[in-house]
């Protein structure tokens, strides 16, 4: 049967796009190396029409679908599960630009683009495309950051990927195409239905393409880097800058002093911004689409907040800003480095994002002596990443093997007691399918299910993640 399976695939793809064996095992293990599975085989179709055939066939056969992209999910959603009969279907090969509009400011694009290549054809219009995940751009693929509605750097300004969306193209769990790629602003026609396949990590149905927003490309840019006493200051000065500053304010990110030190121990061609060390740092980004260095108006802002910034620095030339980004690009790289931790991808409102750090942190030094929090991220959405080790890193293991479900639990009863959420901007895939069930709504759970059963009543798409 399985044979008979794979003869018809391959005569949908072709055989070198039909991988099995040693050339498939790269496509089983994920970005961390933490899951990893197996499958009958790998398909790389090169079309929407390839894509729905394929699932047809899956559908007769009754074998599951895990869709993926460039595999740099970090929550095991994009691998197969260890024991299923299951297709790992793989859009790199549809990376096409289908259309760009600089009058509509959209582009309509397959799900196999690189976002780095969405970058460069922005650019090159002259538009900007501002999904900021910078670190892992040349890697990741548009299909997998709407699918798990991806963050980044820029959702101060421009909203997550859900945001970005106007349109998608869908092959549903039947096989069936639907065409919604529709580049209307506006649309009062009933259900968004695009906005059930975002962030669904690929249980609903496979993105195959989608109409983007793209945004006046910025003609000047200043970067701020700050020393901050406390993450409470931090909160206060973004309130501040966003009244000063308005929309120009593009990027508030917040980078604990543990980060850096882990930065400067492994990542090389990296040095201190400042003479002496603060606790706290963050980097403040605007944008102007005039000619206007908005550099003036940053430093402004920052002399006339007062004594809780305690030191600053702005850059205007971008490659010298680089210098600065370069430091929060690699914080992860870093830990990874270092070796694993207890990580965490949380959010909060904006204004309690300083009661959540401090809540957790004395909470965990209380439970465990000798630990490290790094703590960063995208402050001006709420969203932190928060990871937990021992400062010693051989003992990690050990570390994490007793003691990694009561961390989670002490730091996800902190962001529920606050009323924020376990998943900001990484999705749940097989990480946390089972830690959800806890802190969501039982209501909202049964309607998630109430929706996976209607669209895909057999349970292929992606099983043993989300839900």
């Amino acid at each position: 049967m399985e044979s008979d399976f794979l003869q018809v695939l391959t005569a949908i793809v072709g055989g070198e796009n039909l991988l099995t064996g040693e050339a498939a095992m790269p496509h089983y293990t994920d970005w961390r190396g933490r899951f990893s599975g197996k499958a009958l085989a790998v398909a790389l179709p090169a079309s929407t029409q390839q894509v729905a055939a394929v699932v047809k066939v899956c559908a007769a056969h009754q074998v599951a679908i895990v869709p993926q992209g460039g595999n740099t999910s970090l929550c095991g959603a994009s691998v197969p599960l260890p024991q299923s009969r299951q297709l790992v279907l793989n859009l790199s090969r549809m990376d096409r630009i289908r259309a760009i509009d600089t009058i509509n400011y959209t582009m309509t694009v397959e799900a196999g683009c690189k976002l780095a290549s969405l970058y460069q054809v922005a650019e090159q219009a002259n538009r900007l495309f501002p999904l900021g995940l910078t670190a892992i751009a040349p890697h990741c693929e548009i299909g997998g950051n709407l699918s798990t509605n991806a963050g980044g750097i820029g959702v101060l300004r421009y909203g997550s990927a859900r945001d970005l969306v106007l349109g998608l193209e869908v092959v549903l769990p039947d096989g069936r195409i639907w065409d919604g790629l529709r580049s209307l602003r506006k649309d009062n026609t009933g259900y968004d239905l695009k906005q059930l396949f975002i962030g669904a990590e690929g249980t609903l149905g496979i993105i195959t393409a989608a109409v983007l927003k793209l945004f006046p490309r910025p003609q000047a840019t200043a970067t701020a880097c700050v020393g901050i006493g406390s993450p409470a200051a931090a909160v206060r000065l973004l309130a501040y800058m966003r009244s000063s500053c308005g929309q120009a304010l593009s990027g508030f990110e917040i980078i604990s002093r543990n980060c850096l030190d882990l930065v400067f121990q492994h990542i090389e061609d990296t040095q201190e911004p400042f003479g002496r060390k603060y606790p706290w740092y963050l980097l403040i980004k605007m944008d102007d689409v005039q000619q206007n260095v908005p550099d003036s108006v940053l430093r402004n802002a920052l002399l006339s907040f007062g004594g809780e910034v305690q030191t600053f620095a702005i850059e205007s030339d971008v490659r010298e800003a680089e210098r600065w980004w370069k430091l929060r690009k690699n914080i992860s790289e870093a830990q990874k480095r270092e070796g694993i931790s207890v990580k965490h991808d949380v959010s909060v409102p904006v204004s309690r994002v300083a009661e959540f750090i401090t809540l957790s942190s004395v909470a965990l030094h209380e439970r465990f002596a000798g630990i490290r929090i790094v703590a960063f991220g995208h402050m001006g959405d709420g969203n932190i990443h928060y990871n937990v080790s021992m400062l010693a890193a051989s003992e990690n293991p050990a570390f994490i093997e007793q003691h990694e479900a009561e961390v989670n639990r002490i730091v996800y009863d902190v962001v529920a007691r606050l009323k924020g959420s376990i998943s900001a901007e990484h999705g749940l895939g097989q990480l946390k399918r089972e830690t959800i069930c806890e802190y969501k709504d039982p209501l909202e759970l049964e309607l998630m299910r109430s929706i996976k059963q209607t669209l895909d009543p057999a349970g292929l798409m992606n099983p043993g993640k989300v839900i």
